[in-house]
């Protein structure tokens, strides 16, 4: 059989010009191709959770953290701006700003603060360590721990447009916020390919966060009329409707996560009880820290064991504040303080979240005063895990 000779630079010249025609296809197919594998630079965080839960604690355990820039409850603005909504109208504005926040794109204030403004002129701004600190102000180091009194005296007059300096400098970006109510909301920032979204759920009983907001009604009146819809009139919780909704949304929230979840939500949200993390304080902190991709430092070990480690529980004129206080009395204060009828009715109205978040109910007096009956259930078994998660059932 006659065989037919192909001249070798004729062979080359083919192979170079389909290598060629093959190397443009790919990089014409993979301009086209979505890059949601590449992550952004910057972690997001969100700690998700409602008034008097133990969030403005735990914003600090993040706040103090040298990588990290932290704002306590953005849209606070949003809601003082356009009080007379409902929570529901809101949550669309109060999302488009936590997310212009997350991307350090601090003009989104704009439209709620329209004056020309200093650092002071956003909402508890002193309670922001990255604030604080260079290169927002020139007080402070990054790895100082800040307190409120102090930055308030030395670092309020900075101009606003250092908010949006710091910010870019930080690997992490956390944001502590009361006011989403169903976790649907968050979707669409959990699917921005923009951010690196990952969500802390802070939980405590219904009984101690009822205790706690009596001791701060009036602040709390104009939050609880957006609540209820009231059309900006002021409300005082009196019949526990607004803790209603409070228990209602931390259960839609919590059953949206671990039922049936949507597959970006893999690996991204993570539900802490308030009790569990005074309890035992470094491996609850040291957990959250893993989740959020930090490390914690010495300084930060210290600091925490002396803010869970004081003396006192904590005083009406503290309701806001973070001061050392034995954490754990401060947990179980409600169970001397309140009523049993008042507990009664609070676990009519929050009886499914009691339930669900892994709280005890108390059928009388004697067991609600009695300390050594822990109300505090041991963490399911059978909770929720990603590893038996398939997205396709």
């Amino acid at each position: 059989m006659a065989r037919i000779r192909i001249p070798s630079t004729i062979v080359i010249i083919f192979v170079t010009v389909q290598t060629g025609f093959l190397l443009f296809m790919y990089a014409r197919y993979s301009s086209f191709m979505p890059q949601s594998e590449e992550k952004p630079s910057q972690v997001h965080i969100l700690i998700l959770s409602s008034w008097r839960s133990g969030s403005s604690f735990v914003g600090q355990l993040f706040s103090q953290h040298p990588s990290v820039f932290y704002l306590m409850e953005p849209a606070w603005h949003v809601w003082v701006k356009m009080y007379q909504n409902s929570a529901k109208v809101l949550h669309m504005a109060v999302r488009d700003l936590v997310r212009s926040v997350f991307l350090c794109d601090m003009s989104v204030f704009d439209a709620y603060m329209p004056w020309k403004r200093n650092l002071s002129d956003l909402f508890q701004w002193a309670a922001s360590r990255a604030l604080c600190s260079a290169p927002a102000c020139d007080s402070f180091q990054r790895t100082d721990i800040t307190s409120e009194l102090a930055c308030k005296t030395l670092c309020g007059r900075y101009p606003f447009s250092k908010v949006e300096e710091a910010c870019k400098t930080y690997s992490h970006v956390v944001i502590k916020e009361v006011r989403f109510f169903d976790l649907k909301v968050l979707y669409p920032l959990l699917t921005d390919s923009s951010l690196n979204l990952k969500i802390i759920h802070l939980v405590r009983d219904p009984r101690a966060v009822v205790k706690s907001r009596e001791q701060s009604v009036k602040a709390l009146a104009r939050d609880n009329g957006i609540v209820l819809s009231t059309n900006g009139t002021k409300v005082e919780d009196s019949k526990y409707k607004v803790m209603q909704e409070v228990c209602r949304s931390h259960v839609q929230i919590y059953e949206t996560a671990t039922l049936k979840p949507p597959n970006f939500l893999k690996n991204r949200y993570l539900m802490v009880r308030f009790e569990d993390l005074v309890r035992d304080p470094l491996s609850e902190i040291s957990e959250m820290y893993k989740f959020a991709d930090l490390s914690l430092t010495p300084r930060l070990k210290s600091w925490i064991y002396n803010i869970t480690h004081g003396q006192g529980p904590g005083k009406k004129k503290e309701a806001f504040k973070i001061t050392s206080r034995d954490a754990v009395s401060v947990s179980q204060a409600w169970r001397n303080v309140l009523s049993f009828q008042k507990v009664k009715k609070i676990q009519e109205v929050c009886k499914g979240a009691i339930n669900i978040l892994g709280y005890q109910l108390v059928d009388s007096e004697k067991e609600q005063r009695d300390l050594a009956l822990d109300l505090v259930l041991p963490r399911r078994q059978n909770q929720f895990s990603w590893s038996s998660f398939n997205p396709k059932h």
